[in-house]
């Protein structure tokens, strides 16, 4: 994906999620991330405590890596958390090389969420 394309797909992920929340302003990527943790939760309360939020974010990142094969679902605890191990080591290093891995794995899993949904 070139860094145009990368650009764009972050930004209609972004506009889309902001406007199906009705929010004023674009949503961050720890929002973005909070947000795919509570969907991969399966579960919306109406207020989640700070270490809750981190543990979200957590699984958003755990179930964006699984997606290329970094880490596996290894199943839900007695609370109904997902949880995830990692099977392999990624090597990505640089903020802003991470910053745009998970961008395009974001992108990716909003595509592929809305495919599924037509």
């Amino acid at each position: 994906m070139e860094e145009w394309e990368l650009d764009f797909g972050w930004l209609e992920v972004r506009t889309r999620i902001k406007e199906s929340l009705g929010h004023d302003t674009l949503p961050n990527m720890n929002a973005i991330l909070l947000l795919i943790g509570v969907q991969e939760l399966g579960r919306v309360q109406s207020s989640f405590t700070k270490e809750e939020k981190q543990d979200l974010m957590h699984i958003a990142v755990c179930h964006l890596l699984s997606l290329e094969g970094y880490y596996s679902f290894t199943g839900l605890d007695a609370d109904g958390w997902p949880h995830y191990e990692q099977v392999r080591i990624h090597d990505t290093t640089g903020l802003k090389t991470q910053e745009d891995w998970l961008k395009r794995l974001i992108i990716r899993y909003f595509r592929a969420s809305e495919s599924e949904a037509i």
